[in-house]
């Protein structure tokens, strides 16, 4: 919307400057066909700056901020040479000019194209703008909790919609625009599989983005580094760049940004270290459904999906079984207990 305003200012901003050329007496009027050419030229101009900044949205600001920093100092050296220079110049009688001369002319088209710019450049850089004098650096404060970034994987799970509605999540989601093209890839798919988990995706971002109790950001601008980058390490050069945390699923993402020192949060652990604790010698009731890899062995499963391995349990299969823990196996892709069957539960005898 900001930006909107601006575009709608800076037309009829245009517009009237034009209007002032038109009727300026340093603009001929013969022939009478070149006042609206002189108008319909600044108009045009005005056209081509903002088209310009529509194509155009994400701009190095490195480069730009260093051009318009140049400008500014190019203008207010040659503003001070041209009062030092101005009497021997212009000598001590200068003919004085009735209304807009055809120099201010140009110099006001001047001034409202890069007012414009400048004011369009901050507005759309203003979370990353960086200004750098000798000795001296100013640079945006990072205020509060650091957001979360989400990674594909995360997304396709469908499980942070999930966390999200607990409310234990405390900043701002933010969506890289490279891993929604990403997802949009994956649910355009011909492969089935792959096309119902890019659309599984694609739903829960919807999700998010309906929730109201979240904030939740469509990140556009890619940093100059990221150029040719994969999405893993693109994700994590923002991640660095944004000082925020990466959420995700993927076992490899999770080494890469440890490596580059970015906070990471693995939804497998978050479920696993939710998962109840059975210490050994515990005991508990369990379902056997099938049979294990070794001799006698049965295996069963917990309501959160926990596999246990359950010695002397093969004959139990279908029935419910008292289990003493021996020990508890912990991965980052889940966690397994063993133990040893101690008969059938009240509830397996009474069936």
């Amino acid at each position: 919307m900001p930006l909107l305003v601006l575009r709608c200012v800076f037309i009829l901003v245009a517009g009237g400057l034009a209007t002032l050329i038109v009727n300026s007496p340093a603009l001929p009027q013969d022939p009478g066909w070149l006042p609206w050419v002189v108008f319909l030229g600044v108009m045009l101009l005005a056209g081509l700056v903002i088209g310009g900044d529509i194509i155009l949205p994400q701009k190095p600001i490195d480069i730009i901020s260093a051009v318009y920093f140049g400008t500014l100092v190019g203008l207010l050296l040659t503003y001070v040479l041209g009062v030092a220079l101005a009497p021997y110049i212009e000598g001590d009688t200068k003919e004085k000019v009735v209304g807009l001369t055809m120099g201010s002319a140009v110099k006001l088209l001047l001034g409202m194209v890069l007012c414009y710019t400048c004011i369009s450049l901050l507005l759309q850089t203003k979370d990353d703008f960086r200004f750098i004098i000798p000795y001296v650096e100013f640079a945006k404060e990072v205020k509060g909790v650091r957001p979360y970034i989400l990674d594909t994987s995360v997304v396709i799970d469908g499980r942070i919609a999930d966390v999200v509605e607990t409310h234990v999540l405390d900043s701002q989601l933010i969506m890289p625009r490279f891993v929604l093209a990403e997802l949009q890839a994956i649910a355009d798919s011909s492969d089935k599989l792959r096309r119902s988990r890019g659309r599984r995706g694609l739903d829960i971002l919807n999700k998010l983005r309906s929730n109201t109790s979240v904030d939740f950001k469509i990140y556009d601008r890619e940093l100059p580094e990221m150029a040719d980058q994969p999405v893993d390490i693109k994700l994590v050069l923002l991640a660095k760049h944004l000082e925020g945390r990466l959420i995700t699923g993927d076992y490899n993402l999770n080494k890469v940004a440890k490596l580059h020192n970015v906070i990471v949060i693995n939804l497998n652990d978050v479920a696993n270290s939710l998962k109840p604790v059975f210490l050994p010698g515990e005991a508990f009731d369990v379902k056997i459904v099938k049979r294990g890899e070794e001799d006698g062995q049965g295996i069963g499963y917990l309501d959160d999906g926990t596999m246990i391995v359950v010695e002397g349990a093969r004959e139990h299969i279908g029935a419910a079984v008292k289990v003493a823990v021996t020990s508890v196996l912990q991965t980052s892709a889940g966690r397994m207990i063993f133990g040893r069957c101690e008969g059938k539960s009240k509830e397996g005898q009474g069936s």
